[in-house]
This record gives structure tokens, C-alpha cells and sequence, in this order.
């Protein structure tokens, strides 16, 4: 009988949900501010994660790389925190990453949205 999901994915589904309580509630550092958790990539063997979060502040270049820096600063605190949530043998090593899906999502939705505008725009000029 197949599992519906892999170890590594449940796991990866409860290191986000936990990861997110523990940045809502524990972390402190300014340069962290609003920072949602898109994804959690785990390895096979559970020893490392990528931690994939967008921040509130999406548009300001310079304050992204402040925010990840303050979050891998933060990783080892983190860690040992989602050790004690957590009942696992090994605790994944923590990296995070930018996650750039949103902002491009929106990029290509306002792309969309403009043609569709032109589109109706010649229609409109043609009648």
C-alpha cells in the first residue's frame, strides 16, 4: 500500500507551519518585519531545508537582502526552536531564500491585464 506523501513532504508541511508561529511570535530583529513562509523544501535525508518567505515589503530591493540577512543570521535560534516543536531525530539545517512567485505573478497578471485593456481598446477604435 503507497503513502499518499513521502516523509519528507509531511515534514517539509509541518517545518512551515512552524517555522511561520516562530517568526510571528519569537523573532524580534527589525530587519525581519512581515515575512510569510511560501515553501519548505527538505532533503531526502532531512538534514537540510530552503526556506522560501516573501516579505511585506516585496518592492524594496535593498530591504529583501537586510530581511534574509536578519533571517539567516536568526536560523540557528530558529532551529532550535523548531527542535523543541518538533519531535524529529535530526533538525534540518535552515536557509532561507527569496521567494520571487508572487511578485512575478503579479508582473504577469498586470501584463495580462494591459493587453486585454489594448485589445478592447482597438476594438472599441474599429467600431
Amino acid at each position: 500500500m503507497s503513502r499518499e506523501f513521502k516523509r519528507s513532504d509531511r515534514v517539509a508541511q509541518e517545518l512551515q507551519k512552524e517555522i511561520a508561529i516562530i517568526l510571528q511570535r519569537e523573532v524580534k530583529d527589525p530587519r525581519i518585519g512581515m515575512v510569510t513562509v511560501s515553501d519548505v523544501e527538505i532533503s531526502r535525508d532531512l538534514a537540510y531545508a530552503k526556506v522560501f518567505v516573501t516579505f511585506l515589503f516585496d518592492n524594496d530591493e535593498t530591504a529583501v537582502t537586510r530581511g534574509l540577512e536578519g533571517l539567516n543570521n536568526a536560523s540557528g535560534y530558529i532551529r532550535s526552536l523548531v527542535g523543541k516543536a518538533m519531535r524529529l531525530r535530526i533538525v534540518p539545517e535552515l536557509k532561507f531564500f527569496y521567494d520571487q512567485s508572487l511578485v512575478e505573478g503579479m508582473r504577469m497578471s498586470n501584463l495580462v491585464t494591459n493587453v486585454i485593456r489594448k485589445d478592447q481598446a482597438r476594438h472599441n477604435d474599429e467600431e
